[in-house]
């Protein structure tokens, strides 16, 4: 019975879904009604769900979900004194009068707002709203303009502070604690988000870098549909001296918009590596740089900051609601054995196919990360993280995974849920933004280059696992 409860539990929730009910209240509801269900029927005993206040207790009181308020506030206020804007303007005055260069500067700030903001619908809207019209009347491909700024948006969940980060780290930090306890471990070490950060960091990187690789190679083979602003092979009038001090006046204009952000993520990034702080006092520091920045720069008054607030407990609502209603889902289908359920079938996988040892691992690990794949299609890296998690982490775990490059696979993973049509949020928030002459088919081709790349990067990470273990092992010896 407990097997037929669990596929009733998940076909009423993907039917709640496809019917456009919201994420957090068709995870909590629909688990609530089959618990409902199975009190009536007597094959679930309802006291069970008196444990469900003492986990939104333990949400409430979690010192590490704090960050995400404070990362996402961080994120609205660059947006709403239009920093980000600024960086984006600049950055396309230095790179774009190149082949290419446009492509780079919308690739190069996307990485740059996300170790400042990690907000995928602020970087995605600003850089779709400044930079597309550029880039389509220079004679990029629509496909390729769009995919560029989709995925420049999208790196803000895997480049730290990242709030996909912060929420992963929390959840593989309990799925470790349990997998300790699993294997009768009662002193291991624990794993922080600052673990997860610093593993982050260089696959982060390798991603971007392979972003540019794509195109600069594209605007190599592609000469004809592709070029660099008319006016940047020459200079349009003036003497040399005129030109040079122009360029003096682009220089100085180009450190002014780099400097604030990047010592913004120096404090707030290097406090956390070096230990200085802990996630949530990094993530408060981070808010009140911001704060600084919108003061110099002239951007701030009470409109704006009634207009932050606003966007904060927005965005905040809903993550929290989503975490609210994904709590009840996994107390559901823990009643009824759910996770045993799973645990059971990944063990004995490797048996059934006829394989063992360490292939049977890797075929557990593989199968696991083409479901969190596949739900990347019609979920958010939020429901997946609080959900899937929780569910096979301590089962690989057991395996013998490394927490940190586990979580840091997972997070590459889940990153590829926003570039995943039909329901990859980049892809939503650019259709919001970008001209009817732009066809949703090429934003969704568009993304698909991309979305391979990070396929290669994981299986790289796969390969080199060291990508993501040598620094936290450097960092915290």
């Amino acid at each position: 019975m407990e097997e037929i409860y669990i596929i009733v539990l998940l076909l009423v929730t993907i039917a709640s879904l496809l019917s456009g009910f919201p994420v957090a209240f068709s995870l909590g509801g629909s688990a609530l009604l089959v618990a409902m269900i199975g009190g009536l029927l007597g094959d679930l005993d309802l006291n069970y769900l008196g444990a469900y206040p003492n986990r939104l207790y333990g949400i409430m009181t979690n010192e590490t979900l704090l960050a995400v308020p404070l990362f996402i506030f961080m994120g609205v206020i660059l947006e709403h004194t239009r920093i980000s804007g600024d960086l984006l303007k600049t950055m396309a005055r230095l790179f774009g009068r190149v082949r290419g260069g446009l492509g780079i500067s919308v690739c190069i700030v996307g990485a740059l707002l996300a170790a400042s903001t990690g907000i995928v619908g602020a970087t995605v809207v600003t850089m779709g709203l400044i930079s597309l019209p550029i880039m389509l009347k220079n004679r990029y491909n629509p496909k390729l303009a769009c995919g560029i700024i989709c995925a420049s948006g999208t790196l803000g969940q895997i480049i730290p502070p990242s709030i996909v980060l912060v929420i992963l780290g929390d959840q593989i930090s309990s799925a470790y604690q349990q997998s300790l306890l699993n294997r009768n471990i009662y002193s291991g070490d624990n794993v922080s988000v600052g673990d997860i950060f610093a593993g982050a960091l260089i696959p982060g990187i390798c991603l971007v870098i392979f972003y540019l690789l794509y195109i600069l190679i594209y605007s190599y083979l592609q000469k004809d549909l592709l070029k660099a602003p008319e006016d940047s092979s020459k200079i349009s009038s003036g003497s040399f001296e005129e030109a040079e001090n122009g360029l003096e006046n682009s220089l100085q204009d180009i450190l002014k918009a780099l400097i604030p952000p990047f010592l913004l993520i120096l404090g707030v990034l290097g406090s956390i590596l070096l230990g200085l702080a802990t996630t949530t006092e990094a993530a408060s520091v981070g808010c009140v740089g911001a704060l600084l920045l919108a003061f110099i720069k002239k951007r701030f008054n009470k409109d704006i900051l009634k207009s932050m607030l606003e966007s904060t407990i927005k965005i905040n609502s809903m993550v929290f609601m989503i975490l609210i209603g994904a709590s009840m889902f996994s107390l559901v289908f823990r009643a009824y054995a759910g996770d045993d359920i799973v645990r059971s079938f990944l063990e004995n996988l490797p048996e059934i196919v006829g394989i063992s040892g360490t292939e049977g691992k890797w075929l557990t690990f593989g199968i696991v990360m083409l479901l969190i794949f596949g739900l990347g299609f019609f979920l958010d890296f939020i429901e997946i993280t609080f959900v899937v998690v929780p569910i096979v982490g301590p089962i690989l775990l057991d395996m013998g995974f490394s927490p940190v490059w586990l979580g840091v696979v997972i997070a590459l993973n889940l990153q590829t849920s926003f570039l995943t049509p039909p329901f990859g949020f980049a892809l939503f928030y650019l259709r919001g933004v970008a001209p009817d002459s732009v066809h949703t088919t090429s934003i969704y081709k568009g993304a698909v280059p991309f979305i391979i790349i990070q396929i290669l990067v994981i299986l790289l990470l796969i390969l080199i696992p060291e990508m993501a273990t040598l620094l936290p092992s450097l960092i915290y010896p």
